[in-house]
């Protein structure tokens, strides 16, 4: 096992340079403007959505979810290790080059098969696992994604994507399905987004959103709060901006410097990250759009899905892995008709699971990434990137803080958002 010294995250040395001064927080608190704006939020689904979608994320997400979680917790009990939420990369073709991308676009193009797909849907299936989450690459650079959707009526599919392929056809097709809700990844107005993603990104992808929205389907905006973006992207005017799009929900990341070339200089400090949580807070009792975490407990405790057993990544080479970020793997989905023994019987992820509890509840690769490379390695963990070098960028990232900020966490205030995290899929916060 190779040996690193790990600088402790809480060293002021490991950290980015003081952020520039956020906007200050509006702490004041309104019975009645909280429950209508909550109101408002219901009356919008109504008004903006079809009947059919409606119905499709009720049923398949809100009800299905329930059983899911309920399900999960159930196997927790029994010792039993299988999520109740799946990450699937179908393929790692792109169209575009994103600034701190993981996935390596340049090299062979990899592509999971129907069969493939289907083996993972329906191991789910039989767990009460009905909802998945489909990424890249862009998915819909996929032969043969709405096909997926056709074949697992029963199930409700997020995808995650640029936006930038939502042309007359695709859309009229997702609007006769009903169980899929696109997320579409936008990091800021156009300037910022761009800065990131190409120029005219996000004309194309705003293109895309109006196609939608004349569709009433439901949809999200996926955004990465940055150490340069985080002001303007949580801000007031930004959400509005996409609940007049006709978006239903928000899905907020926090930077991860993952990838070939890690841009540091996008991460974010403790002093803002404390700002994120707030904010996030403020933003739920004000805005009459769901807006979803995947770094908070109902407690304010940090967490992290793949420590937990809430959700593990399916790579573009089947590979089973930690997250999407992670692509690193021993066993794939071609090593079993059921993923049920496969996964319950991974050291790599069962072992991952005891890694973090006794280090953090945040995420170790911003708190502990030498220590994690050397846990991998310890594995037998193969490098799935596509490129070769995963290891060393693990090993090269600098820690820092992460969601995890004992004696400073920040509970949910407003009950709606207590009983979702509690009892229903959101963002992979269902934990008690």
């Amino acid at each position: 096992m190779t040996q690193t010294t790990a600088t402790p995250a809480s060293t002021p040395s490991t950290l980015l340079a003081e952020p520039a001064a956020l906007p200050p927080l509006d702490t004041r608190r309104s019975f009645v403007r909280e429950h209508l704006n909550l109101a408002y939020m219901g009356w919008r689904a109504a008004r903006d959505l079809s009947i059919r979608a409606l119905w499709k994320a009720a049923y398949l997400y809100g009800w299905k979810g329930f059983k899911a979680i309920r399900a999960y917790k159930g196997r927790l009990d029994r010792g039993e290790l299988y999520p109740p939420f799946m990450f699937i990369a179908l393929t790692n073709t792109c169209n575009l080059r994103c600034h701190g991308c993981w996935v390596e676009k340049e090299g062979t193009a990899f592509y999971l098969t129907p069969e493939e797909i289907d083996r993972i849907i329906v191991s789910g299936k039989k767990r009460n696992a009905y909802y998945y989450t489909l990424l890249g690459g862009e998915p819909f650079m996929y032969k043969g994604l709405l096909e997926i959707f056709a074949r697992h009526p029963d199930c409700y599919f997020q995808v995650i994507t640029n936006g930038m392929f939502f042309n007359e056809q695709t859309v009229a097709k997702l609007a006769e399905l009903g169980n899929v809700t696109p997320l579409i990844s936008l990091d800021g107005y156009a300037d910022q987004n761009d800065l990131r993603r190409g120029s005219g990104v996000f004309e194309a992808a705003a293109k895309g959103l109006a196609r939608l929205k004349a569709a009433k389907i439901m949809f999200g905006i996926a955004t990465t709060a940055t150490g340069k973006n985080m002001a303007d992207v949580m801000s007031d005017a930004y959400v509005k901006h996409f609940i007049d799009s006709c978006a239903q929900y928000i899905w907020y990341y926090v930077y991860r410097p993952m990838s070939p070339q890690p841009h540091p200089e996008y991460c974010v400090s403790k002093d803002q990250l404390l700002w994120f949580r707030r904010r996030l807070l403020e933003l739920r009792r004000t805005q009459p759009i769901l807006v979803i975490d995947t770094y908070w407990t109902a407690t304010g405790e940090a967490f992290c899905p793949a420590a937990t057993g809430l959700g593990f990544h399916i790579g573009p080479q089947g590979s089973i892995e930690i997250c999407p970020a992670l692509s690193f793997a021993r066993e794939t989905v071609r090593d079993g008709a059921d993923l049920y023994p496969v996964i319950n019987e991974s050291p790599m992820l069962r072992g991952f699971q005891k890694f973090v509890k006794e280090r953090t509840k945040g995420c170790v690769i911003l708190e502990h990434p030498q220590e994690l490379h050397d846990f991998l390695k310890s594995t037998d963990a193969r490098d799935f990137s596509g490129r070769g070098t995963a290891y060393q960028e693990l090993n090269a990232i600098t820690p820092r803080h992460s969601q995890h900020l004992p004696g400073e966490e920040i509970p949910e205030d407003f009950w709606f958002y207590r009983l979702l995290k509690n009892q229903v899929f959101f963002g992979m916060g269902a934990i008690s």
